[in-house]
């Protein structure tokens, strides 16, 4: 079975949230099998910065819904996207 690598957005639903905290949630949420190879800021606007986590994930059935069910359940997220998907 080969492996998926998904850049996906997370955006935080505060411009005060502190994104290493974040960040750290993120890691702690993961399901079995997944595992984070790296973040990434990106200002959107007003003092909101947006994380983008490379997510590595097998290539099954689900993809990377288990990931964005576990982010979206992590305190101080307001929501996450799929922003790319490529196999590796």
């Amino acid at each position: 079975m080969g492996k998926v690598a998904a850049k996906m957005k997370v955006m935080p639903n505060s411009p005060e949230m502190d994104l290493d905290e974040l960040q750290e949630r993120l890691e702690e949420s993961l399901p079995e099998g997944a595992k984070i190879n790296g973040f990434e800021r990106d200002d959107v606007a007003f003092g909101l910065v947006a994380l983008l986590p490379t997510v590595i994930v097998p290539d099954d059935a689900g993809g990377t819904e288990a990931v964005e069910e576990a982010f979206t359940g992590v305190e101080g997220v307001e929501s996450v996207s799929v922003e790319n998907v490529g196999r590796i």
